[in-house]
């Protein structure tokens, strides 16, 4: 599977087999080649190609507009190896520190969408975009973290339990940025956001243990703000947490999903293809095949490479 991978004519999954599974040093000259190839494929130019129709002053589409708004093409771009610092995208980069409306508080909680400024976190950080302003959105991060340690936008008074959707980016955001800026207020957050999910196994209750939904333990690509176990175990790999034995039940669900023939599914998407037009839940590009008996490259590479940092993978 991984020569499969690895002969694909797609650069960012050949760049995800390369640095994530096999383990190459992303500064190495072969990588560095490898993201120029990523920066002029055509799934790049296809995520770039409105990036001026979008998120202007006045425009009617926001940064935010699901799913071919900026927000969503730098998120996309940080996960397919784009090369990092590149300034053409300061532009851009800038419509995502856009104001938004106050937060409200309720029951000593603040109420917001933090996967937002979570996502911006990880993404700008990620391609060594972030600049000063990024510290801002640690500081809003760090305020609005509940007392059980996530996040949640919930504005039912009685909402007292965090949100996975809205604690994983956020979770990850912090991490980015701790990578550069450690302190120990910044791990602190971090164990405590990784508290939510691992508690739970990743994916039950802590009551009854129930699966808490159906969608949590079904694979898709991309998940977007969503949530699934391949994406709660992507992010314990990258927090250095996914030898935890609270990982176990999750990693033999994911080894179980492996299909006969080698690679996983896509099992579901939260996409429709609009390449030329604007419309709301739609992206700019396909993401692969779609179905329980399809191979994805994109699910088969990023579950390889959970496998091989908890030490299922054979060398």
């Amino acid at each position: 599977m991984i020569e499969r991978l690895l002969r694909s004519p797609e650069p960012s999954i050949r760049w995800k087999t390369r640095v994530h599974v096999l383990g190459e040093d992303r500064d190495s000259k072969a990588i560095r080649e490898l993201e120029e190839k990523i920066r002029t494929s055509p799934r790049v130019r296809a995520l770039l190609s409105r990036r001026n129709d979008l998120g202007r002053p006045g425009t009617a589409r926001k940064v935010y507009y699901k799913w071919q708004g900026v927000h969503w093409v730098f998120a996309s771009l940080a996960d397919l190896g784009y090369p990092r610092g590149d300034k053409a995208l300061h532009p851009i980069r800038d419509r995502i520190f856009e104001p938004f409306e106050g937060v409200p508080v309720m029951r000593g909680r603040a109420r917001r969408c933090a996967s937002q400024q979570g996502n911006a976190l990880r993404f700008l950080t990620d391609l060594e975009l972030a600049d000063g302003r990024a510290d801002s959105l640690v500081e809003r991060l760090l305020r609005w973290q509940w007392p059980d340690g996530g996040w949640n936008c919930d504005r039912h008074p009685e909402a007292d339990t965090s949100s996975f959707m809205e604690t994983l980016l956020p979770m990850l955001g912090l991490a980015a940025h701790a990578r550069d800026h450690p302190s120990a207020g910044l791990s602190g957050a971090i164990d405590r956001a990784s508290e939510v999910f691992l508690r739970r196994r990743l994916f039950r209750r802590v009551t009854n243990g129930a699966i808490i939904h159906a969608d949590f333990v079904t694979l898709h690509y991309p998940r977007y703000w969503h949530y699934d176990i391949l994406g709660g175990l992507t992010a314990m790999a990258r927090l250095g947490k996914i030898r935890d034995p609270r990982c176990e039940e999750a990693l033999d669900l994911l080894e179980a999903k492996r299909l006969p023939g080698g690679g996983w599914p896509a099992e579901r998407r939260y996409y429709k293809v609009r390449p030329t037009t604007f419309e709301a839940n739609a992206d700019y590009v396909d993401w692969g095949e779609t179905g329980s008996r399809r191979m994805n490259e994109w699910v088969t590479v990023d579950a390889l490479a959970v496998l091989r940092a908890a030490g299922r993978l054979e060398s």
